[in-house]
């Protein structure tokens, strides 16, 4: 006889509930946390194991070790600290200091644009940051871009998480002298979206989001301690209910008590997970600008198999939707349902410079211009106006 589902007290068990986060649980993973077996790492420090790049090159080059190579480095950022770093992961420091010349340019002309050189992360004028500095690089000095890039560890590393095709983005984060530590957090997906967007995904997304995407930082000067090096809390990646939590003040006093910084030199790499709790450090020097070029770099299959003009879609079906409801045949439900079937629901990908996410960690999506043109009763050519502006923001 089957058994009648329990709908009295009990939510399925698919979704998190918030107050399920416990501290104790965190505290235990991160305390009780073990390294897997290590054959390539040089070093541990920390917790966090730490190779040479010259040696990997020649692992990889050779095909030797490659293998057995990438699946340590699978193992240390899923099960193990969710951390490592390359030691002169970039052999030809010349190519940062030829990039270093042209980001640095590159913000003097956007400190006297529109942006500002503008990063929501800090207070004006603590930081520089440079939205979009992959292709910016690119098209200001393609013989830089070249020889930054032509370096076969860091596409090993980004094949061992996500495997081929991957798609790179960056933004390059300057802190200079004085400039405060950044609160502890998780990132990219689910560490952009409030507490109360990630309690509607279930619990399976909470476990994969931190597989379509791995997180690196390649520094482009030395970074000694007292400039603010990322904080990491190892092993905290695995702690499930992560993207819910890192928010709260226990967790974050938790951070503060038990993270780990290894000083970096240029050319020098960090790989981490992007569920790892971490923070950028205070630059507690007096002449060191701390620059790293923050890698974000997403998996092949985080898109769809067909491209739709979604902007026409909502223009096409506005007047349908406001009909419906006025007639009081469509229910709240009814027009969510049908949002979600034309309107694009995620923010990202944008153009950060355009698009900045200046009311929170993202910006405005399509199906929220959308319920916000049926909520003030917009007519079509205003909605037809805001969506052309949301679609240039975007481009």
């Amino acid at each position: 006889m089957l058994r009648e589902p329990d709908t009295v007290d009990r939510e399925p068990r698919e979704w998190y509930r918030e107050q399920e986060g416990r501290l104790e649980d965190l505290a235990r993973l991160v305390e009780q946390g073990r390294l897997p077996s290590l054959r390539y790492a040089r070093d541990v420090s920390g917790g966090i194991p730490i190779y040479d790049g010259e040696s990997c090159r020649r692992w990889i080059a050779e095909g030797s070790a490659c293998v057995a190579l990438q699946s340590e480095w699978v193992a240390v950022l899923r099960d193990g600290a969710g951390a490592l770093v390359l030691r002169r992961a970039c052999a030809d420091t010349t190519a940062v200091d030829a990039a270093t010349a042209v980001f640095e340019s590159i913000i003097r002309d956007e400190r006297s644009g529109a942006t500002g050189g503008a990063d929501h992360f800090a207070k004006p004028g603590a930081n520089d940051r440079i939205w979009n500095a992959q292709e910016k690089l690119c098209l200001r000095d393609p013989e830089v871009f070249v020889r930054y890039f032509a370096n076969p560890l860091l596409m090993a590393v980004c094949q061992a998480w996500l495997g081929p095709a991957y798609q790179m983005t960056s933004q390059v984060n300057v802190v200079r002298p004085g400039g405060d530590a950044q609160m502890a957090h998780c990132d990219y997906h689910l560490g952009f979206q409030t507490v109360e967007q990630a309690l509607r995904y279930p619990e399976h997304v909470h476990r994969m989001s931190s597989f379509l995407t791995i997180q690196g930082a390649l520094a482009h000067c030395d970074m000694p301690m007292d400039s603010g090096p990322t904080k990491l809390l190892p092993f905290s990646q695995r702690f499930a209910l992560g993207y819910l939590a890192w928010r709260r003040p226990d967790f974050r006093a938790y951070f503060e008590e038990h993270f780990v910084q290894l000083p970096l030199g240029k050319g020098d790499a960090l790989f981490f997970n992007p569920a790892l709790f971490h923070a950028a450090g205070a630059n507690r020097t007096a002449d060191v600008s701390r620059m790293a070029n923050l890698l974000q770099v997403s998996s092949a299959f985080g898109r769809a198999m067909e491209v739709l003009d979604r902007r026409h879609m909502c223009e096409a079906v506005y007047p349908a939707l406001r009909r419906g409801r006025d007639a009081g045949g469509m229910r709240d439900a009814d027009i969510d349902a049908v949002i979600a079937a034309c309107a694009e629901g995620y923010p990202f990908p944008t153009n950060l410079d355009r698009d900045p996410p200046l009311q929170g960690l993202a910006p405005a999506s399509q199906q929220s211009l959308l319920r916000l043109a049926l909520e003030q009763n917009w007519s079509v050519g205003e909605l037809a106006k805001a969506l052309t502006e949301h679609a240039w923001r975007r481009s």
